[in-house]
């Protein structure tokens, strides 16, 4: 699934995103093995825990040659899938078809989705979104930031209530983030993020 997000100006979300190289964490190019990876993920657990601001994770793999399945599974998407809900992460320079096949199976196995970006235009790989909530994750990766009133009256014949109700859905299942704000009513309401 490729979608181009919209052109405009960074929305408050992506202001608070970091690149982070995978490889700075690494000890090698080359990443092997479940005991390689879990050294990784905690390397990679401490960054977070010591950037509690900020929101998205771009992991670039310049420099990463070569990673196997189990070591993909145990770093970059387990983190995705702790922090699932919360916090996300997705892939920039991630260009060897390879090594995105080895991330692709990482993910799905953990049931975990994770962006992957190149040149303006994402991708999910892993979990996809189901067959109902696929217009709604469409709409929410077309904008930077997006509501469920908007989704609604872009949608014929789709109820704020069912927009809300697939919104949530994904951002559960870890596909979007989501921030409580202040409605134009003074009520709360809730604007969901792309991951990237």
């Amino acid at each position: 699934m490729t979608m181009a997000p919209e052109s405009g100006s960074l929305n408050e979300m992506n202001e608070i995103s970091v690149v982070i190289r995978l490889f700075d964490f690494m000890e090698s190019p080359e990443g092997w093995g479940r005991d390689q990876g879990r050294v990784v993920y905690q390397k990679l657990i401490s960054f977070v825990e010591n950037h509690p601001g900020v929101m998205v994770f771009k992991v670039s793999l310049s420099g990463v040659r070569r990673v196997d399945i189990s070591f993909a599974s145990e770093t970059v998407v387990e983190v995705a899938r702790r922090y699932r809900g919360s916090k996300g992460f997705c892939f920039i320079d991630l260009t060897d078809a390879d090594m995105l096949e080895n991330w692709e199976a990482a993910a799905e196995r953990k049931q975990q989705p994770v962006m992957v970006w190149d040149d303006g235009v994402g991708r999910v790989v892993g979990m996809q979104p189901s067959q109902g909530n696929q217009a709604a994750f469409d709409f929410a990766l077309k904008h930077s930031r997006s509501r469920a009133a908007d989704f609604a009256v872009a949608t014929p014949g789709m109820s704020i209530a069912n927009a809300s109700n697939k919104f949530k859905q994904l951002w559960q299942q870890g596909f979007l983030l989501r921030r409580e704000e202040t409605a134009g009513s003074g009520g709360v309401e809730f604007a969901y993020y792309r991951i990237g």
